[in-house]
This record gives structure tokens, C-alpha cells and sequence, in this order.
């Protein structure tokens, strides 16, 4: 990662858009029960990855966040979530029976189409010096609500605030906000 940006800073190139990973909130590959802090999972929310693939996104987002420092780049980072291409939604119905399933992401998911709008979109916006994003798509794997959803299979991790009917544990509220992100592939419909 510090090669390809250095290299790329010094080509004078001036936008930047890095995979990082859901990994770095420290669940997704941590070894034994672990859980989040809190939900919604925001982009403030503690990164405290436990495994070497988390830990190598998170000091991925520090150089990044160094570099855009230093030069002046634009630099986004996307926390991006568990990937999902159309013929991986014959799953989900597995998913919806044992939530447990889908835990370690949040009950979140990643269209992998809705991943490329959103790299266009990073593409397209200028000025954000370094900017980390959570990369999911808008909506929780579950038919219930998400509150009636976090009450059932999560009932000892606080919610910080009201969240949408089906809003994903992982808010992608920041990526909407500021990018103008618009989800086009609801696992409902798929």
C-alpha cells in the first residue's frame, strides 16, 4: 500500500481510492466470541482489529491518511463490506435462517455492482482530502425490522440511535451523505 500511493503521489496522479475492509472494527476474523461495541457501526467507531488482515487494512488507512497529509491528495478509504456477486444471493436464504451466518458481518452485505457505483462515485468527487467510508449496501439480511432484528439476536449490544426499518448494523450513512450513494441491488429483489 505505502509503494503504490508514494509511487502514485509522485506521479502526480491526485485521487486515490483504497480497499480497506469491514475487518478493521475487529470482528469479522477475530478468533472466539467477539461482538461490537455498539450499532450502528459508523466510521467513527472503534478500529481495533485482532487478526493480520485487519490490522494490514487499518495501517493501510493510516499511510493513506498520511500521504493525503503530506501532498495534498485525495485519498478514500472504503471499508468495504462482504462482498456479494449476483449468484451468491442463491444463499441467502440460508443466511435468513441462521442469522449466525452473517454475525461476524454484521448482517451486512456488499453488491458487488453497487460496489463499482460506488467507486465511480469516489472517482467523481474531488476535494475530501482523506475520507473513509463504510462500502455496504443500505440494508440489513433479515426479513424482520432491524431494531425487532437487534433486539432478538443481539440483545446485549447497545444501539447509539434510531436506525431506518432496515437499516444495516454497518451504516453506510456517510457514503450516501457525502457521495451521493444510491443502492441499486437490494438483496429483496435479487
Amino acid at each position: 500500500t505505502y509503494n503504490v500511493i508514494e509511487a502514485a503521489t509522485k506521479l502526480g496522479i491526485r485521487k486515490i481510492v483504497t480497499a480497506s475492509s469491514e475487518t478493521v472494527y475487529g470482528i469479522c476474523f477475530a478468533e472466539g466470541e467477539r461482538d461490537f461495541s455498539s450499532f450502528p457501526v459508523d466510521e467513527e467507531h472503534d478500529a481495533d482489529p485482532t487478526d493480520s488482515y485487519g490490522l494490514s487494512k487499518l495501517l493501510g488507512e493510516k499511510i493513506a491518511r498520511s500521504f493525503a497529509s503530506r501532498t495534498g491528495t485525495d485519498i478514500y478509504a472504503l471499508r468495504i463490506g462482504g462482498v456479494v456477486e449476483p449468484k451468491d444471493y442463491a444463499r441467502f436464504p440460508e443466511f435468513l435462517a441462521d442469522p449466525s451466518k452473517r454475525r461476524r458481518d454484521a448482517w451486512t452485505y456488499m453488491d458487488a455492482r453497487d460496489l463499482g457505483q460506488i467507486v465511480d462515485l469516489c472517482v467523481e468527487k474531488d476535494g475530501l482530502g482523506f475520507q473513509i467510508f463504510n462500502a455496504v449496501n443500505d440494508n440489513i439480511v433479515s426479513e424482520l425490522p432491524t431494531a425487532e432484528f437487534l433486539r432478538k439476536h443481539a440483545p446485549d449490544i447497545p444501539v447509539t440511535r434510531t436506525m431506518d426499518a432496515f437499516e444495516g448494523p454497518i451504516s453506510n450513512r456517510k457514503l450516501r451523505d457525502v457521495l451521493g450513494f444510491r443502492q441499486e441491488h437490494d438483496w429483496r429483489t435479487q
